[in-house]
Parts: structure tokens; sequence; C-alpha cells
């Protein structure tokens, strides 16, 4: 198997978010996906082969964090269209059957690559008994982010919070299905981001998660909702950091950033 590392979300090596890329003739067992995905150890392992001609989509794509497989991913999808596009494997848009639906990413001529996913549905909910404790700051709002994502989106006070946070993850992962995403207002948009957010997926074996791709779909319409503008750029602020342009579209959400391959190896085993 070919195997390589491919950074998102970032123009440069060694930040955004990194994701193992394996484009397959077949997807084996779920056993051995599984057994790769943790040999990786990143936050996401993507799976990709390709499909008939004439169908909806274009290739299969399933994704897997060290201990599970995830319903959706915007990281690692990014990371597979690079490697589609940059290797020649596929030309131009490529549309992927996902458990999410069919996904799909468009390169354009300065690099980057722009995904269609669907919005998240935001439901608000009472703040959970324990959140603010396990969190180590008191939300100003809380909402569910619906099936495909399966976390709390937790509105804090302003950035520096954000930032600052050192929540107890054993005891956040006891308020959601994957993880909580924490988010405030930028202080300074002339920095070039809109809002800020850190996501914490201790249930899927990701204490903090650089960059999330899928977080951004929910991310997206409550700060345009907030900001009044479809289009917003949002910074994760985790060690490695990055940028995610996000326009709502109604039920859609286009999620846009760069992408770095940094390592392009075999898998042996």
């Amino acid at each position: 198997m070919r195997i390589r590392i491919v950074d998102a979300f970032t123009d440069r090596p060694f930040a955004g978010n990194p994701a193992g890329v394996l484009l397959l003739d077949a997807f084996p067992d779920d056993d051995r996906l599984q057994r790769v995905a943790l040999e990786v150890n990143h936050s996401e392992t993507a799976f990709a082969h390709r499909l008939p001609a004439g169908g909806e989509a274009d290739w299969a794509l399933r994704w897997f964090t060290p201990a599970t497989e995830v319903a959706m991913c915007g990281h690692a999808t990014l990371a597979t269209a690079h490697v589609l596009h940059t290797t020649g494997a596929h030309e131009g848009p490529v549309r992927f059957a996902t458990r999410s639906g069919v996904l799909a990413a468009t390169p354009h001529e300065d690099g980057s690559i722009t995904l269609d996913f669907p919005t998240a549905p935001l439901t608000p909910v009472e703040t959970p008994a324990g959140v603010a404790a396990a969190l180590g700051a008191e939300p100003l709002t809380v909402l569910d982010t619906g099936p495909n994502i399966g976390d709390l989106l937790v509105e804090v006070a302003d950035e520096s919070t954000v930032r600052g946070l050192t929540p107890d993850l054993k005891a956040l992962a006891a308020h959601s299905e994957r993880g909580v995403i924490a988010t405030a207002r930028a202080e300074d948009p002339a920095r070039g981001y809109d809002y800020v957010s850190r996501c914490f997926f201790p249930n899927v074996g990701i204490d903090e998660d650089p960059v999330t791709g899928s977080a951004h779909t929910a991310l997206a319409p409550f700060w345009s909702e907030r900001l009044g503008r479809p289009g917003l750029t949002g910074l994760q602020a985790s060690s490695r950091s990055g940028l995610v342009r996000t326009e709502v579209r109604g039920e859609r959400t286009l999620l846009s950033g760069h992408a770095v391959t940094v390592v392009d190896g075999e898998l042996l085993a």
C-alpha cells in the first residue's frame, strides 16, 4: 500500500491537521483498516478506492481515527482530494461516496480545495450539568450539532478563553457522542479570521484535534448568523493551528483550504 501523510488546512508543512491517505483497489476488512489507522496514529486516516464510471460518485471514501471509524471528516477529505489532484489520479472536481452521503471537492488554480459538505443542524440545548467544570469555562450558548458530527458546540466568553482552555477530557467525554467544540468571536478580525475554535474529541481517541473541517459545518452557520455574512474564516487555535474559509449555502456548507504532502512512502506490513 502506498501511504501519504498530508497536512490539511495549511499552506506549509508541520502545521494544520495531518492525515494519512491510502488509495486502494478495494477496501480490505475493517480490522485491517483500523490497524493501519492505529499505526499511522493521526486523528484520521483516509482510505479511498475508485468507483465504476457513470455513478453518483467517483471514489469511495472512509475515515478511521486510531480508535474507531467516523461518519464525517473534513481535513482527511481535503487531504485525499489533494493527493488525487497532485498525483494525477483524478482531474477536476471529485465526488466521494461516504457514510455522510456524496461529498464533493473542487481544486482551484491557487492550490486550494473547496469541500461541499452538509450543513450541521444546530439545536440549542440547556447546558448539561458538569460541562462548565469539565471544559474549564462557563458556556454562553450550547448547541447540539446533529448526527453527522455528534458534538456539543459551546460558545464561551472570548478568544483568550478559548486559547486558555485545559479541559478535563475524561469528564468531558460524558457529555457528547464525539466531543466538544469550544468557540468565540475573534478579538481582532483584522488578523484575518472571524472566529476561533478548539475541538476536544476524547470519545474517538483524540484529546484535541488540530484543525477540524467537520466542526466548521456547525461553526459556519453559527457564526454566519451572528455576524450577518455567509462567507467567513475560522481559525482553529490548536498548537498546530489552521485556517478554514467557510461559506454557508443553506443545507450545504463550503469549506476551503490548502494542503501539503509531507510524507510519501510504502506500507510494508
